[in-house]
Order: structure tokens, then C-alpha cells, then sequence
């Protein structure tokens, strides 16, 4: 690794798509960076074979043997610092970051969201905007606040829906979405691209 690259810490409860995504970036070169961590907090996550797979360190941290959030939080922020990160970015991650993780990492967290913030933050957010009867959903990168997904936002991707759509099929194609904006906004961070002004991100230009 270059001194160029960031170093990159994932953080992931399920499948791990995204952070699949995020890895073939990396490969791919479509992303100056590498993963060097990835931390779960659920022993059965699918992240831990991909991990595996790529040849990355992952660590399980169980929550439940943690007496509080900011306890658990403590320990991952330890482990991110120790692994020297650059990085955050949560793919999937199932539980709400307290101050302790955010202010160890201020302004160098992201989540992805599979909603058009604000609308519909929280969980379900396909179901939400099906019940809701939008004509348009998608998903957004934004930085990590204390604020659940109410973070400054870094870049969207908008998903028409179909009359005929259900959660599954909704959600098949908003993750569509998040495997390429995610690695395209984690990009424009290892390029210095990205300035947050208030609610704001201005994404200044490329290089040359």
C-alpha cells in the first residue's frame, strides 16, 4: 500500500454487499484505499466469509457481553485505532453509533441508506416508501452525525418504483445503487475531495 491510499475500517452486521463493493473497488483500483479491518457484531454475518475471501482481518465484537452502547463503541473505536484507520464506513451495520465512536472519528464516518434522506430514515425504509406511495426512492451516502441518517449528505442515487414492486424487489435494486455511489463518494474522500460546511458537503474537483 502507497502512502497515498487510505486505510479503510468496515463495519458490518449482515450480508455484506456493500462491503463486497467496497472491496472490489479497492481491487479494481476504482477506490485509492484498502480495507484493512472489518469489525461485526454478529458471529453468523456473511461479511466474515467475505471477509475471509479477501484476505482482510475481521473481528467479532459481541455486544451482548458489553454493559452499554458506549461500552461496545469503545471497543471498536480501540480496534479501528489500533488498525491505524482512515476511514469508517458502516455497510450494513445494525446498531446505532454513540458520541464515543463519532467523536474518536469526527467527520470520517459514512453510512450508506437505502432511502432518499430525510425521507425515510430509521429501518424498513423500502417498506416505508411503499406504504407511503412514492413514485421515487433510492439511497444516500452521508457522514455520521449523532443525528440518526440525518448527517451531512455526500452523494444520491435515485430509484423510480414500480407499480408492482415489493420490499424485495425494491430493495434488490436500491442495493444496485449503494454498490456504486458508496465506492464513488469513499473515493472522493481518499482524494480530498470532500469539504462539509454546516449541512453541506461541497465536492471540490478533480486533480488536474
Amino acid at each position: 500500500m502507497t502512502t497515498d491510499m487510505i486505510r479503510i475500517g468496515v463495519l458490518a452486521s449482515g450480508s455484506g454487499t456493500n462491503l463486497q463493493a467496497i472491496f472490489d473497488g479497492c481491487r479494481q483500483n476504482r477506490i485509492d484505499g484498502q480495507v484493512v479491518l472489518t469489525i461485526t457484531n454478529n458471529p453468523l454475518a456473511g461479511a466474515i466469509a467475505r471477509s475471509q475471501r479477501a484476505g482482510i482481518p475481521c473481528r467479532y465484537i459481541d455486544h451482548r457481553l458489553l454493559p452499554s452502547r458506549e461500552a461496545f463503541d469503545a471497543q471498536v473505536a480501540e480496534a479501528l485505532g489500533e488498525a491505524a484507520v482512515d476511514l469508517v464506513a458502516l455497510a450494513g451495520f445494525m446498531r446505532i453509533v454513540t458520541p464515543v465512536l463519532i467523536q474518536a472519528f469526527q467527520g470520517r464516518i459514512m453510512n450508506v441508506h437505502p432511502a432518499l434522506l430525510p425521507s425515510f430514515p430509521g429501518l424498513q425504509a423500502p417498506r416505508q416508501a411503499l406504504r407511503f406511495g412514492v413514485r421515487f426512492t433510492g439511497c444516500t451516502v452521508h457522514f455520521v452525525t449523532e443525528e440518526v441518517d440525518g448527517g451531512p449528505i455526500i452523494l444520491q442515487a435515485v430509484v423510480p418504483v414500480a407499480e408492482d414492486d415489493s420490499e424485495e424487489t425494491l430493495q434488490r435494486r436500491i442495493q444496485e445503487q449503494e454498490h456504486i455511489i458508496y465506492p464513488k463518494a469513499i473515493q472522493l474522500f481518499a482524494q480530498q475531495r470532500l469539504v462539509i460546511e454546516g449541512r453541506r458537503v461541497l465536492i471540490r474537483p478533480a486533480p488536474g
